[in-house]
């Protein structure tokens, strides 16, 4: 998210740029002149939006590519009748509605309209579910803000604690539950943005539960890309990485 908000902010300055317009009125001038056929559409240098991506390879957020398709694999595996998510990605629930029947909670509940998904309210810290009721759960990339503020939420330093309870209280008996957090080798608050775990340290909190699975999501593509049970030298090597957990209750 944050490096799309900079390449839009970066795109803003160059079309402010006076030689980035000389040269946005030449191309257009170029591009309409290169066909016989104007009657398509309308083409007036006031309407544009100058974005420039010229690169060798196509960026992305590492985080939200790789823990969504992480996710998708699983719930797959898991093949559930019904799958709950709280908070996690749209793109995550919107994709997976297509294959699995989906009850997606939020703080804030989107306007989002598709067969096999409902959107409702809920608050994490206080689930509005009864004790060992769901079979296959998730909440991605959401722990992490719990408490911070960010979101309206009341400030609460171990609003993420309390979140995770609630995780592990409503998770049915041989269920299954899907966490994404930010890890690395520190365990720090970045405020009001987020937590960064130590992969361990996460882990600690669920007793009760066996660990079927962590896949680490390092920082830069020269580490790889989705990396099952990495080891604590590359660990050591993180500051923002992304951790994916795969749970099962006793």
């Amino acid at each position: 998210m944050l490096k799309n908000l900079i390449r839009y902010l970066k795109n803003i300055r160059s079309f402010l740029n006076f030689p980035e317009k000389a040269r946005l009125k030449k191309e257009i001038l170029t591009f309409s002149s290169s066909t016989q056929k104007a009657d398509r559409f309308e083409l007036d240098i006031k309407d544009n939006w100058y974005i420039s991506e010229k690169t060798s390879v196509t960026n992305f957020d590492r985080h939200y590519v790789y823990h969504t398709s992480w996710a998708a694999r699983c719930i797959q595996k898991i093949s559930p009748e019904l799958h709950i998510d709280i908070s996690s990605s749209l793109f995550f629930c919107g994709i997976v509605s297509a294959f699995c029947k989906i009850d997606f909670y939020d703080y804030r509940p989107p306007e989002l309209v598709l067969d096999n998904l409902s959107c409702k309210k809920i608050d994490l810290t206080n689930l509005d579910f009864p004790d060992n009721s769901i079979k296959s759960l998730s909440c991605m990339h959401t722990i992490e803000h719990i408490g911070l503020g960010r979101y309206g939420e009341p400030l609460d330093y171990d609003g993420d604690i309390k979140a995770l309870q609630e995780l592990k209280r409503v998770t049915a008996p041989d269920g299954n539950l899907l966490i994404v957090v930010p890890v690395g080798k520190k365990s720090k608050i970045i405020f009001n943005a987020h937590r960064i775990y130590h992969p361990s340290l996460l882990i600690k909190y669920f007793d009760g539960f066996d660990l079927l699975e962590f896949s680490l999501i390092p920082e830069n593509a020269s580490d790889g890309g989705l990396i099952i049970d990495p080891g604590e030298k590359l660990i050591q090597t993180q500051s923002y990485a992304c951790g994916c957990y795969w749970f099962k209750k006793h």
